[in-house]
C-alpha cells in the first residue's frame, strides 16, 4: 500500500472526524471513542480502551489497528497517550469471560474504563463505539458499524486496546514459555493448538473457549 503524503493523512484524520464534529455541533464537548481488543483469542484478557481525543491536536495515521503494522501501532500508541486529552484502558480475566461470556466481559471493560476517566473528572459526554450495544454508563452512546475504521477517537482507543493487551500477552509469554503467546497472541492457531494439547492449558487460557482437544 503506497505511503499517503502529508495532505492525505490530513484529509484522511478530517474525513474520519465527521462524527466527532457532528457530535460538537449538538453541543457535546468530551467525545470518547471505545473499543476493544482480543474478543476472539483462546487465551488472555479482553482489553478495552476509551479516549478522548484533544479536537486542536490532529493525530495523523489513525486507523483500524488491524490494519497498521505493529511499528506504527507502537509509534501511535505512544503520541495518542502524548496527545490526548484523557484516556483509559482496562480489562476482564480470562476467569471473567469464563464466569459472564466474552460479550458481558467486553462490556465491562468498556463501562470500567468510562469509571475510571469520570474518577479523574474526565468523563466523556458521549461515547463513539465499534458496534457495541453497550447500555450502563449513563451516557449518550454511539454504536458505528466497523467504526474503528470511520472515526478518530474509535480508531485511537482500538490502537490502545490492541497495543496494550499484545504487550501483557508478550509478557505472558514469558511466565508461560513454549506457547507462542508472543507471537500469535493467544489466538488460535495451529502451534497454539498443538502446545495445548502437548502442555495442556495455562491459568490464562479461557475454559469456555476451549473444547476437549485430542
Amino acid at each position: 500500500m503506497p505511503k499517503l503524503t502529508t495532505e492525505q493523512l490530513i484529509a484522511k484524520y478530517d474525513a474520519m472526524y465527521e462524527y466527532e464534529n457532528d457530535c460538537f455541533a449538538k453541543g457535546y464537548k468530551m467525545i470518547g471513542g471505545i473499543d476493544e481488543a482480543g474478543r476472539g483469542p483462546l487465551a488472555g484478557p479482553v482489553v478495552a480502551a476509551c479516549c478522548i481525543l484533544d479536537p486542536n491536536i490532529k493525530i495523523l495515521g489513525l486507523d483500524d489497528s488491524k490494519k497498521l503494522s505493529e511499528k506504527k501501532r507502537e509509534e501511535l500508541f505512544s503520541e495518542i497517550k502524548e496527545k490526548a486529552l484523557a484516556y483509559a484502558v482496562c480489562s476482564s480475566s480470562p476467569e471473567e469471560i469464563d464466569e459472564i461470556n466474552i460479550l458481558e466481559a467486553t462490556k465491562k471493560a468498556m463501562r470500567n474504563c468510562v469509571k475510571e476517566l469520570a474518577s479523574k473528572g474526565l468523563s466523556p459526554e458521549i461515547l463513539l463505539i465499534d458496534a457495541v450495544n453497550l447500555s450502563g454508563t449513563g451516557l449518550d452512546v454511539i454504536p458505528i458499524i466497523k467504526g474503528d475504521a470511520k472515526s478518530d477517537s474509535i480508531a485511537a482507543a482500538s490502537i490502545l486496546a490492541k497495543v496494550t493487551r499484545d504487550h501483557m500477552m508478550m509478557e505472558y509469554d514469558e511466565e508461560y514459555p513454549g506457547y507462542g503467546f508472543a507471537k500469535h497472541k493467544g489466538y488460535g492457531t495451529k502451534d497454539h493448538y498443538a502446545a495445548i494439547r502437548e502442555k495442556g492449558m495455562t491459568p490464562i487460557h479461557r475454559r469456555s473457549f476451549l473444547k476437549v482437544i485430542h
